[in-house]
Formats: structure tokens, sequence, C-alpha cells
């Protein structure tokens, strides 16, 4: 899924982002952060859509954190759009309520928290060894800038 593809259109984002904002209409919270980059357009669209603060937080030496004068008040209720703000913002005392997304793509994962999408999908996930693009010699394809350690 290559959401980016999707958010290149503001009018269709609007639309997608629609949904997880019906989905939100009812639950209490302050602000809404994104991640630079991936999640800084979700982010501001929901917090247009929804008439909240929409922030982000962005690398330094590796790790997230705010930055450009941003800050989260201690017992902030935030929705986050990506799971790599979660502990920065409980570290400067922010209460994450809830994450959203466009697509959930969630496979056996443990969340802790409310998952809002726009949409669901099943992904057939595979060992390297196992896959059959990889033993078609087909390369992964990684569009995002969060570098991923692969053994």
């Amino acid at each position: 899924c290559q959401c980016a593809k999707l958010l290149q259109y503001p009018d269709k984002a609007e639309e997608v982002i629609k949904v997880i904002a019906d989905k939100l209409k009812d639950v209490e919270f302050d602000t809404v952060v994104g991640p630079a980059m991936g999640g800084i357009i979700v982010a501001y669209e929901l917090g247009r859509q929804l008439h909240k603060p929409a922030i982000f937080t962005e690398r330094k030496d590796g790790e997230m954190c705010l930055r450009r004068g941003f800050e989260v008040k201690k017992g902030e209720k935030v929705i986050i759009s990506e799971d790599e703000t979660k502990k920065v913002l409980e570290d400067l005392g922010a209460e994450v309520v809830g994450i959203c997304c466009l697509v959930d793509r969630s496979v056996n994962l443990d969340i802790d928290l409310p998952l809002y999408s726009a949409t669901k999908i099943d992904i057939e996930i595979f060992k390297p060894e196992e896959c059959p693009l990889c033993k078609k010699g087909i390369d992964l394809v990684k569009p995002g800038s969060r570098e991923i350690k692969t053994k």
C-alpha cells in the first residue's frame, strides 16, 4: 500500500480521511499528531475536518521529537497517525487515545490502542525464503524514509 499515491490528490484524500473523521467524531481528544513525512498530510486533513490542531514529529539524530515550537501539555489527549510518534508524546506527558491510518494492514500485531482506519485489508506476509516475488527475483522496494533493519 503506497498511501502517498492517494494523498497526491487532495479531493480524494479528503474523501477517504472523512471515513476516519466520522469514526472519531465521538472520541474525546485535543490534537492530531503525525510523523514527518508520511503522517503530516493525514494529520493535517484529519485536524481540518474535525476542527482540531494538527502537529507533527520529526527525526533529529535518528530519534522522533517535537520541534518547530510544537508542544503537548501534560494530560493532553492525542490521536496519532502512526505508532512511531507514541513514545515521544507519552514521554512529554500526553495521553495517546488512538491511532488513525488510511489502511489497516496489521497482521498479528498487538496494538494496545483503538485503531481508526478508512479500510482494512489482509496482506499475506512471507519470510524472504518463501516469498513468491523474491523467488522471481523482484527486489523489495521500500518507498518511505524510515530505515528498516533487515537480517
